[in-house]
């Protein structure tokens, strides 16, 4: 069924060969050293994953296949009459390593329309929560309950070979991603619509169709929803959604499971529910100072405000990066490009001007740049989906393409299971006595 699954096929017989070079080679070289304070503080900045679809640089932003994002915007195909890209082409680089060409795009649409239909029960498994439940509690029930639908876990139940797993896997993926749209739209149109539900078209690509079953047919919220399911993609493997669908993946539990898992830890504060966060705060800014579209300076006193009472200005600083988010620029682009008049959309612009300075000026702030968080809400807003608890169902269907491309490459690659050694504080203190009496 499709060229595209023989062509990951050929790239991955040779690239598992490459690896096994590799550690045969340089199995023993150390890459890092681990520090106490990286320990307790989240492994961060411990190189411990191997991700083939992204990568992070603190100064270039992220590159998908060593393509940045202004470079995916102007290489991947786009649709007639579009100027964003597909975000089935990015699919294509992340799964196959190269730039898709549009027959590659067309064919990865064809496939997941094709393979779109979602079983009634799953709709029944939806409805039987109050429609007062969060998008993203419903949201990963309904994945939960298209768990059924897995070749992976049938195909492994009936004993397949090791080296037969990324096919299925392969297939899982291709089929959920189709789906997710679908199960996306029910839940908003549910909740937020009185259960009046739009029909998926199969004539549109993957985000087209999506804008038409959440019921926004407007052309602008069309390319809105190709480059912000284009940008939200992936961001290399160490953030918690990402990193919890590798983890649960190499219990070899199925994509279904897997992601399902990583849109549970994507549903926290401090990663997927940033974005409303940030809206959030806008409008409370706005309605303390009466007016919907603050001054820089008003804006600047109302920043050091926040930070006055302990608080973080949402969408500003990032784990990793120090520059601007190259995925803001992005949006910021598109915004000047379709509505730079929107109140909102300025006052985005003008907390940019503003606000680096200020937290800069704490010494307390590694990256004092706006993140991708930053503007995405404001862009939503002004087309209408003004439901900011759905905006991380949004962001979950997106990340969909990165993490499951990722688990076709684990499981190509025969990723072992994740069992990293953990200690004791105790254990810990020991180990810094023994050190000081050796010294």
């Amino acid at each position: 069924m499709g060229y595209i699954k023989d062509l990951f096929k050929e790239k991955a017989v040779e690239q598992s060969k490459d690896v096994k070079s590799l550690l045969e080679q340089h199995g023993d070289k150390k890459i890092d050293e681990v520090t106490l304070s990286q320990i307790y503080s989240g492994m961060r900045g411990i190189t411990g994953l191997v991700t083939e679809t992204s990568l992070l640089d603190a100064n270039d932003g992220i590159r998908f296949r060593g393509y940045s994002i202004p470079q995916l915007r102007e290489k991947l195909p786009k649709a007639d009459n579009g100027s964003e890209p597909l975000p089935e082409g990015l699919f294509h680089l992340m799964l196959i390593g190269e730039l898709p060409s549009q027959q590659d795009v067309e064919h990865i649409s064809a496939t997941w329309a094709r393979r779109s239909h979602v079983p009634n029960y799953v709709f029944n498994v939806i409805e039987s929560f109050p429609a007062t439940a969060h998008p993203m509690t419903q949201f990963t029930a309904a994945l939960l309950a298209l768990q059924t639908e897995s070749k992976f876990a049938k195909a492994y139940k009936e004993g397949i070979s090791k080296k037969d797993h990324w096919a299925y896997v392969y297939e899982d993926t291709m089929t959920l991603i189709a789906r997710l749209p679908r199960v996306a739209a029910y839940i908003y149109r549910r909740k937020y619509k009185n259960g009046d539900h739009i029909q998926p078209d199969g004539m549109l690509d993957w985000s087209a169709n999506f804008a038409h079953m959440l019921g926004y047919d407007n052309d602008g919220f069309r390319e809105l929803m190709r480059l912000y399911l284009t940008i939200h993609a992936d961001h290399e493997g160490g953030n918690v959604s990402a990193h919890t669908t590798h983890l649960v993946g190499s219990a070899l539990s199925d994509p279904y499971l897997a992601f399902a898992a990583g849109m549970t830890g994507l549903a926290g504060p401090l990663h997927g529910l940033a974005n409303q966060e940030v809206i959030r705060w806008i409008e409370n800014m706005c309605e303390e100072l009466n007016t919907n579209m603050p001054s820089e300076e008003q804006i600047g006193e109302y920043i050091k405000k926040t930070l006055s009472e302990g608080k973080v200005v949402p969408g500003y600083g990032h784990a990793v990066l120090r520059q601007t988010d190259p995925r803001f620029v992005a949006q910021m682009e598109f915004a000047k490009r379709h509505c730079p008049d929107d109140p909102t959309i300025q006052t985005v612009w003008n907390i940019y001007k503003v606000a680096p300075s200020i937290l800069e000026a704490t010494g307390k702030i590694k990256n004092p740049w706006p993140n991708v968080d930053a503007h995405s809400g404001a862009l939503l807003k002004h087309y209408g989906l003004v439901e900011e608890e759905f905006y991380t169902v949004l962001f979950g269907v997106a990340r969909s393409l990165g993490v499951l491309a990722s688990l076709c490459w684990d499981r190509a690659l025969g990723m072992p299971l994740e069992r990293p050694k953990s200690v004791t504080t105790a254990w810990v203190k020991r180990f810094i006595k023994e050190s000081e009496s050796v010294a």
